[in-house]
């Protein structure tokens, strides 16, 4: 039984439906079988063998002998096998031919198509916050010449940001550029400051602006993420886009360095709000802050120290 299935199989490989390959196969066992013989000898359900005993008379690959009953019989397996062959050659043929006028045709329209853009198909629109911290993060490891970064509350990513740490030290090393302009607020987080004295080690640049018109950032000059906060729902609804568009890019650049030249160093910032938070900060001590001088009368909070 397992012989007959196989051999059924390869009939269908070559172009024969089951019912075709099980009633040639039972057809082949004997000269001559009446249709509801060969019906119980291949397992065809008695209505279907007239359609499937027409179908290999068809193909000529069986033979009716008209009589009072009518009988039906198998041409030989070699060439019905070679008949098979020549009938898959024919419908090969035929594909051919077709496929090579349907590429003709349809080549204009492909063509067509590639000089047809979307107008926004640059640009991704994320509002959930799992989104944005995952595309934020894949935007800093993936930059290689340069990052250029606003950042203000509130934070959506994790608060060590290791994706960031880890492109600041990378594009650190090779001498690449990696500058943050940071809200005057994060002086207020001891927490946040803390985070910043990471960057600062991996090798990020630190400035401080009393206000930035939004969060963003810049890579290798030709994408842009920036969040833009829903001005009517709740607070903390939030869109951020992410443009691939190096036009924007550039005009974005030159917006980030205008308020990066005319912030303070993170050292000065510390400094202005508080003499002795700028001594006993490390971040100030690694960005090249020299300890200010106590007032004198207040002496220093030991437990700080």
């Amino acid at each position: 039984m397992q012989t007959d299935d196989r051999r059924a199989a390869d009939l269908e490989e070559l172009g024969l439906t089951n019912y075709e390959a099980r009633v040639y196969l039972a057809l082949i066992r004997r000269d001559v079988f009446t249709a509801a013989e060969v019906a119980r000898e291949a397992g065809v359900p008695r209505q279907r063998v007239y359609d499937v005993l027409e179908g290999l008379i068809r193909r000529q690959l069986a033979v009716l002998h008209p009589g009072r009953v009518a009988g039906y019989s198998a041409v030989a397996p070699d060439t019905a096998v070679e008949r098979l062959i020549e009938q898959q050659r024919r419908s090969l043929g035929r594909l051919e031919r077709l496929s090579t006028e349907l590429a003709r045709e349809l080549g204009p329209t492909y063509d067509s198509g590639r000089t047809h853009t979307d107008p926004l198909d640059y640009v991704e629109v994320l509002r959930d916050s799992a989104d944005i911290s995952e595309r934020f993060a894949r935007l800093q490891t993936t930059a290689e010449r340069e990052l250029l970064s606003f950042s203000k509350p509130p934070w959506f990513t994790p608060p060590e940001n290791l994706a960031g740490l880890e492109a600041s030290a990378r594009l650190h090393a090779a001498g690449r550029t990696v500058r943050s302009v940071y809200s005057r607020e994060v002086l207020e987080d001891p927490a946040l400051l803390e985070v910043m004295h990471l960057f600062v080690d991996a090798g990020e640049e630190i400035r401080i602006a009393d206000e930035l018109p939004l969060k963003m950032i810049i890579a290798d000059g030709s994408t842009v993420m920036c969040d833009m906060p829903d001005p009517v729902a709740r607070d903390s609804a939030t869109t951020s886009l992410c443009i691939r568009h190096p036009s924007l890019a550039e005009a974005l650049s030159l917006a980030f360095h205008s308020i990066w030249d005319s912030s303070l160093t993170l050292a000065e910032a510390l400094k202005d709000r508080q003499p002795e938070l700028a001594s006993e900060s490390p971040v100030a001590e690694d960005a090249g802050a020299s300890s200010p001088e106590v007032p004198k009368g207040v002496e220093p909070d030991e437990s700080q120290a």
